[in-house]
């Protein structure tokens, strides 16, 4: 649905449905690179920042933004950024406009439910809210939270170690464990969602490949506190896996990881670093099969 917002709504001054246009690419640009970027980079042009209609009619603006996060893959981190940036600096004329903005993009791209879900482009975001005088402190709350939380182990940077219990009570370190690819597995007993992806993963042949062939370990790991539950499910993880619980809490208390949604899959490489965060099951295999090919 559409976000439902009331901050301060300007008057009706128009009943008129406002349309959103795309720019016009220049004659002759025919490489995709070049139209993707000029796109990106002029998506906003023909978008009226003052014009209070589009407040009446918000799914023209939420779709506008739906389609323009889904050009943002085909270019660059830094066109990217820029891009975004120029897009709220452009809503920061009307202050109700760019809760507007932010609001959406919130709920496109911070949701862990939303499709559009991207915590790299969302930092962008989250980077300008941060700065901008558009917003006061109080309303900034949230958003310096996420961002904490968007910037513990991305992509590219090493994970947080933990210790985690075995059900015999033995205690390790995650950065212990060795392998080309460690996956790590949050998940709770009894949640629907981990029961559906459990069986992704079990059922996926270039995971199953990767774990036999010694490359893949995955660690299941339980980070809540009642060990009886997780105990009584003991038999449900496969005896390839390694089987884990966060009994002392720690991960929780000491906010190691971001555990917004459960289940959650991060994949790590043998240095421990970040290769996934929060991912798919696909996005998993897609990796492992590109690296088994090159490997």
């Amino acid at each position: 649905g559409i976000v439902s917002w009331s901050h301060d709504m300007p008057q009706i001054q128009s009943s008129k449905k406002p349309a959103f246009r795309l720019p016009d690419l220049p004659e002759g640009m025919t490489d995709p690179e070049q139209r993707a970027e000029y796109l990106v980079m002029h998506y906003w042009d023909n978008y009226n920042f003052s014009d209070t209609a589009y407040l009446h009619f918000p799914e023209v603006t939420e779709q506008a933004i739906a389609d323009y996060i889904a050009v943002l893959p085909y270019v660059g981190e830094s066109m990217q950024q820029g891009s975004i940036h120029e897009m709220l600096y452009r809503a920061e004329e009307k202050k109700f406009l760019f809760r507007f903005f932010t609001e959406l993009l919130e709920k496109y791209l911070y949701d862990p439910n939303s499709p559009l879900c991207n915590e790299e482009y969302y930092r962008h975001v989250l980077c300008y809210i941060d700065a901008t005088t558009a917003l006061d402190e109080v309303q900034k709350i949230r958003f310096s939270s996420q961002l904490k939380s968007v910037r513990k182990n991305r992509k590219g940077t090493k994970a947080n170690d933990f210790t985690y219990m075995l059900a015999d009570g033995t205690k390790k370190q995650m950065h212990d464990i060795e392998a080309d690819y460690l996956l790590l597995y949050f998940n709770n007993p009894g949640c629907h969602a981990c029961e559906e992806i459990q069986i992704q993963l079990e059922s996926s042949a270039v995971v199953s490949t990767s774990i036999e062939n010694g490359r893949l370990k995955v660690l299941a790991l339980y980070p809540d506190e009642d060990l009886t539950e997780w105990k009584a499910e003991q038999s449900r993880m496969p005896a390839t896996w390694i089987n884990g619980c966060d009994a002392g809490q720690s991960i929780q208390e000491n906010e190691l990881y971001d555990l917004r949604a459960i289940p959650s899959l991060y994949l790590l490489d043998k240095d421990k670093i970040v290769l996934l965060k929060d991912g798919k099951v696909n996005q998993l295999e897609e990796i492992l099969s590109d690296k088994n090919i090159q490997g």
